[in-house]
């Protein structure tokens, strides 16, 4: 059986160690010069692995068809993904929120593990090679054209990635490989991306970052997602870590209206902090209001919440009102930023859309109009939030599409 399984990032990489392992020829072709171009990038260079969770935890952390993903799962779990790369050599670590992480902290001893690994396995490796469509005949795979030529294949595995990250060679070709065979490409769109804000008062803010800081986020005023963390402020809105994960529950701009409220003081309760405020105050009570803040909040975020607070700047503290001081209060617990859009797909860290689910067998990832081809990975119209579970979603389907295309008979 030989199988040749485009890309050769986590899905493909996964792909082809499952199909040598179960007896088959593989070929695996990558554009890049190098494998795992995207691993190398996730985690901000740590790769989160996996969560260290059950297979119903992953499910519910996959807003996009988690139906579809309960064989490939119930095949290759988180328990199953960590005692893989342990048994390849590379010690896990656990951490907040269940992330999966290498000890070293270095996605590269992910990327060499797997590469090894496949090496090792018999895998024949084609980089810096540009594939340009699938071969068919009679309704079944028999090739695909790489560089001009047509190389024989009795299965080929599709794992090309979505359309996030361009520079890593994830530009959409398995989207157009897929529609010219007949499948129904889900729009892709971003996911887990920086946020597009109204007005200027995040450029204002530009280059802050705020650490422990927690955000609630509402689709047309109703709360749903919170989260605690660090976030960024940039020229066009709102980035980092917690943005990125609220990104993914925001998935209808243009038909709903969508806030982020930052609470800048988390640690305390408004009465908590009434009592800051209160002695604050007392401390600075001769001092114009702009200067009464510095204990509070970074240097740069004080004009802007002065500003938005609608207290005279130059009066002085002692003159400030109850009420007035309420209004504070309320800014410091629901710093308000009214999202307008997501920014461009290309900044994405995954991509939601792509291949319709409904043509691909959920038990072997095997296309349903065309015999011998596979999907795995991202290309799947499925994904997930942040915290590992998109690349289980990738190993997980990239183990079973090697392991079924390596099979004699297709589904």
């Amino acid at each position: 059986m030989t199988v040749a399984v485009i890309g050769a990032g986590a899905a493909g990489l996964m792909a082809a160690s499952a199909a040598a392992q179960a007896g088959a020829q593989v070929v695996l072709f990558e554009k890049n010069a190098k494998v795992g171009r995207k691993i190398m990038i996730t985690g901000k260079g740590r790769c989160n692995v996996t969560n260290d969770c059950d297979v119903p935890g992953v499910l519910a952390n996959i807003p996009v068809n988690p139906r579809f993903l309960y064989s490939a799962l119930g095949k290759c779990s988180p328990a199953d993904i960590m005692a893989f790369f342990e048994g390849l050599g590379v010690p896990l670590k656990t951490e907040r929120g269940n992330r999966v992480f290498p000890v070293s902290d270095k996605a590269l001893d992910i990327v060499d593990a797997l590469f090894f690994h496949v090496k090792r396995l018999g895998v024949r490796l084609e980089l810096g090679c540009t594939v340009e469509g699938i071969e068919t005949r009679d309704g079944a795979v028999c090739g695909v054209r790489v560089n001009g030529k047509v190389f024989a294949a009795d299965r080929v595995i599709v794992a090309t990635g979505g359309a996030s990250y361009p520079a890593t060679g994830s530009t959409g070709d398995g989207y157009t490989f897929a529609r010219v065979l007949g499948h129904t490409i889900i729009p892709p769109r971003p996911s887990l991306v920086p946020l597009v804000a109204e007005g200027d008062v995040c450029s204002k803010l530009m280059g802050l970052s705020l650490k422990n800081v927690r955000i609630t986020v509402r689709e047309n005023e109703k709360p749903i997602f919170e989260d605690f963390g660090e976030m960024l402020f940039t020229h066009f809105g709102l980035s980092g870590p917690l943005i990125l994960s609220a990104s993914a529950h925001m998935r209808h701009f243009g038909s709903r209206q969508y806030r982020v409220d930052i609470d800048l003081k988390p640690a305390l309760d408004e009465k908590t902090l009434d009592k800051r405020l209160l002695s604050d105050f007392e401390a600075h009570k001769n001092s114009d209001f702009i200067n009464a803040l510095g204990e509070l909040l970074p240097r740069k975020l004080i004009p802007v919440v002065v500003e938005r607070s609608g207290i005279d700047p130059r009066v002085k503290v002692h003159s400030v009102t109850k009420a007035q001081r309420q209004a504070l209060l309320h800014l410091l617990k629901a710093f308000p930023v009214t999202i307008t859009g997501a920014r461009p797909i290309a900044e994405a860290i995954i991509t939601t859309g792509g291949v319709s689910v409904k043509q691909v067998s959920p038990k072997t990832m095997e296309s349903k109009l065309v015999k011998g081809l596979y999907f795995a990975g991202e290309i799947l119209d499925v994904d997930a939030y942040t915290g590992g579970f998109n690349l289980q979603i990738a190993w997980a389907t990239g183990r079973l599409a090697g392991q079924s295309a390596a099979e004699e008979e297709t589904t």
